[in-house]
């Protein structure tokens, strides 16, 4: 049967004999549908900085409105998301939701291939591969339904962690398989990338094509051994998150922390091409960027856990993820505007790091929504999907915002000041709610 009759993980005797198996057989195949989701949600940031080697004549601008549209579609469908699973249950809305990836995925990789397709077409193709973006607010209440509170931490932190990893995927695997002749076999002719002196054939449609086998096997998967727990509810009864003042101030606090990491994992390689790019010998985009998505996910993974230890642990850590952000923002200021490729090593270093305290942040926020919201799972669920869908607006806002910055004040740090200001206040939100002795909701 697709519905679970009886549910109820909170009794020992019930999550041990029969529970258990269920929620992490579940685990493992939402995390890995989530997985392909945010590598077809953030190939375009890849595919992007590619354009202009193989003969798309598109603005600076018009490059970071196409890393921001997945941003813009996938926070959007997001809040569709998180309305979902009380509705139709876990196993349709994963199973359709891996399947219709495949229409980006087949558009995106016929658009490379001629290099006269026109910019609106790409627009258009950005927006559909927000469908992976959306997954996440859909995806995680439904893992959270499958646990006790005591594991929601470790489970949610493994599935957004290792989800996560799908944006390191994405930029670390394209520039490896757009150079793999033989699949030109399945996935058609070359085109030609310059670069300088240097001029080769590449296959920038496998960048998206090689998705499309696992998206088919994932998605039937989760039609034949996900199961949904019964949990019904109507949309207008789901609302009732929005009454709540909690909703909104975790809203910020996600903002703060999956906004920054997967806002700058789509501005990233924009970024080192844009203020790097210009400086003879300038580095390759896609050798470093994918670093920062994987240091974010990575710690995640490890906050999870760490943020069940004890009551305060998820608002210290928050604390923790706000303070390195507003420092390294700081920090990394001076090198937004550089005299040499000497800076180049240094602005690494402090991106990375901002990555590690959004990373942290990630994990320990969506540890904090269950203990707020304990005494409804439901409500708590809920709010995971819409922080989650407000936070997915990231890569539109911020890709957009250092976009504009650079583009009219011949400057990414005016962005980083505005960003450092929403960091402090985050701070001042954390301490006063979750974290000072006293606080209204200890977590």
């Amino acid at each position: 049967m697709a519905l679970i009759e009886k549910w109820e993980v909170e009794n020992q005797a019930f999550w041990e004999e029969t529970g258990s198996a269920i929620a992490w057989r579940t685990l493992a195949i939402t995390t890995l549908c989530l997985l392909l989701s945010f590598s077809t949600w953030f190939v375009m940031s890849a595919v992007v900085v590619r354009l202009p080697q193989i003969g798309f004549s598109f603005t600076k601008m018009q490059f970071f409105w196409l890393a921001a549209m997945p941003g813009l579609a996938g926070g959007t469908l997001r809040i569709v998301h998180m309305f979902l699973v009380p509705i139709y249950g876990t196993r349709r809305v994963v199973a359709w939701a891996t399947l219709i990836k495949l229409l980006p995925c087949l558009g995106l990789g016929l658009a490379v291939m001629d290099p006269s397709t026109p910019f609106w077409v790409f627009i258009v193709l950005a927006l559909l591969t927000g469908f992976g973006g959306g997954d996440f607010s859909s995806f995680m209440p439904s893992t959270s339904l499958f646990f006790p509170k005591r594991l929601q931490g470790t489970a949610l932190g493994i599935q957004a962690g290792i989800g996560n990893f799908g944006v390191s995927l994405a930029q670390f695997v394209t520039p490896w398989i757009i150079t793999v002749a033989s699949l030109a076999v399945v996935t058609g002719s070359s085109q030609t990338f310059t670069k300088g002196a240097v001029s080769k054939p590449v296959w920038l449609q496998n960048a998206v094509f090689w998705y499309i086998p696992f998206l088919i096997i994932m998605a039937v998967a989760a039609g034949l051994w996900l199961k949904s727990v019964p949990v019904k509810t109507s949309f207008r009864d789901q609302l009732d998150i929005f009454k709540e003042k909690h909703t909104w101030l975790m809203t910020v606090l996600y903002m703060m922390t999956f906004g920054s990491f997967s806002g700058f994992s789509a501005a990233f390689p924009l970024m080192i091409n844009t203020i790097y790019g210009v400086f003879p010998g300038a580095p390759d985009a896609l050798k470093y960027a994918f670093y920062g998505p994987l240091i974010g996910s990575l710690v995640r993974v490890i906050g999870g856990p760490l943020s069940d230890k004890s009551e305060r642990a998820g608002s210290m850590i928050t604390a923790i993820s706000a303070g390195g952000l507003i420092v390294c923002g700081i920090a990394v200021i001076p090198y937004l505007n550089p005299a040499s490729l000497d800076q180049f090593p240094g602005f690494v270093k402090l991106m990375l790091a901002i990555f590690f305290f959004a990373g942290i942040g990630n994990a320990s926020t969506f540890r904090q929504i269950p203990v707020i919201f304990s005494a409804n799972p439901r409500q708590g669920a809920g709010v995971l999907g819409w922080t989650a869908a407000v936070a997915a607006y990231g890569p539109f806002i911020f890709a957009t915002l250092i976009g504009a910055s650079i583009s009219n004040l011949h400057s990414a740090k005016y962005f980083f000041f505005g960003a450092i200001a929403f960091y402090a206040l985050s701070f001042a939100i954390n301490y006063w709610y979750y974290l000072r002795p006293g606080a209204e909701r200890p977590c």
